[in-house]
């Protein structure tokens, strides 16, 4: 059962505070820990919120409790030609630019303008429906987060994208959807680009609530790949996201969480960061194949390990096998215990002196 190696995404999102020298060290870390993909975030402030779009509360604690969602996004949001340069950077460090658009210029801007690998979708904008469609619509894979979300949005959200990847000249309608999804065509294409990422949208998530075993329904209902995209404190989280099947890990990073901004805190220092993808990268290894046989390293041990039929004292020739002069011993290079209740009554072929492996 071959598996492809876990997809990391480090996901620096505005832990930028709007410096490109902060990004681009961002960047440096992400490379440096070994992730896969360094992640952003792509928007325009003024079409993700209305100037009346209050805060939430994880943001209000970790930033200026006067300044207005608006006011905070405005800070830190990126233009194209930092885009164009983040993407540049990332490439010559071999790592791969990915982000997540929140608006359908943005969508343009990370297909058309900087040929991302695959968009990322945003718990937030899952029943974005314009949104979802644009973005099935290029063709690229979609890895979708599911936080906040029932099964039902999920299903639906599926349906709109698998309507954008098989009809992408539309126009679209719920019904089309959702005609699309229970096709065997949109099944296929769900299943060859998508990704569904479980999710708790809390910072930092309350252990309690993080609901693992939802991977698991996830991948029962829908039949897509399942990854995780943390929240949480820490990374043991994430390493038992992994142990538990998930081909993507999605996690925070910044470099200090004291930093003024909306996601310091919740997010991976670069040490932590280094140390969830070795973590990932072990357990991986400690996965192995499933198929229940010995391993290479554990072969030598049988003979030493496992026991064999022996003379519990010395047996003549032709005497009965019995409970009293059959004993069970290590090595383990004789016949097996599994033949003793088949040997007792029988005779013995030759003379044994004590602890002498016996012949069947």
């Amino acid at each position: 059962m071959d598996k492809k190696p876990v997809y990391i995404i480090a996901e620096a999102g505005v832990n930028h505070n709007g410096s490109m020298e902060t990004a681009r060290k961002l960047i440096d870390v992400a490379a440096e820990a070994g992730a896969d993909a360094v992640k952003f975030q792509t928007f325009q402030a003024e079409k993700l919120v209305s100037k009346f779009s209050p805060k939430a509360d994880y943001q209000i604690k970790s930033t200026d409790p006067k300044q207005t969602q608006l006011q905070m996004l405005k800070n830190l949001q990126l233009d194209k030609s930092q885009h164009k340069d983040l993407a540049a950077y990332c490439q010559s460090l071999n790592i791969a630019f990915i982000s997540s658009p929140f608006d359908q210029e943005s969508v343009d801007l990370l297909v058309n303008g900087l040929n991302v690998p695959c968009i990322k979708i945003a718990s937030g904008e899952i029943t974005n429906a314009p949104l979802l469609f644009q973005a099935g619509c290029t063709g690229k894979r979609i890895i979708l987060s599911t936080g906040m979300s029932t099964l039902g949005e999920v299903e639906l959200s599926l349906g709109i994208l698998a309507l954008a990847y098989i009809r992408p000249d539309g126009p679209p309608s719920l019904e089309l959807c959702r005609q699309a999804y229970a096709s065997a065509e949109g099944q296929s294409m769900l299943k060859e680009k998508v990704i569904l990422l479980h999710c708790t949208t809390e910072y930092p998530a309350p252990l309690a609530e993080v609901n693992l075993y939802a991977m698991d329904t996830l991948k029962l209902a829908f039949g897509l790949e399942v990854g995780f995209s943390d929240h949480t404190q820490g990374i043991a989280v994430s390493i038992a996201a992994v142990a538990r099947g998930a081909v993507v890990i999605e996690k925070h990073f910044t470099l200090d969480k004291k930093l003024p901004g909306p996601d310091h805190q919740a997010s991976l220092e670069p040490d932590e960061l280094k140390a969830m993808v070795k973590a990932i990268r072990q357990v991986e290894l400690a996965l192995g194949s499933g198929i229940k046989m010995p391993s290479p390293s554990e072969s030598k041990n049988r003979a030493m390990v496992r026991k064999s039929l022996v003379a519990a004292r010395t047996i003549g020739k032709e005497e009965l096998f019995t409970e009293e002069n059959l004993a069970i011993k290590r090595p383990g290079t004789g016949a097996s215990p599994l033949y003793y209740w088949g040997l007792l009554g029988k005779k013995a072929a030759r003379d044994y002196a004590a602890d002498e492996l016996v012949e069947l």
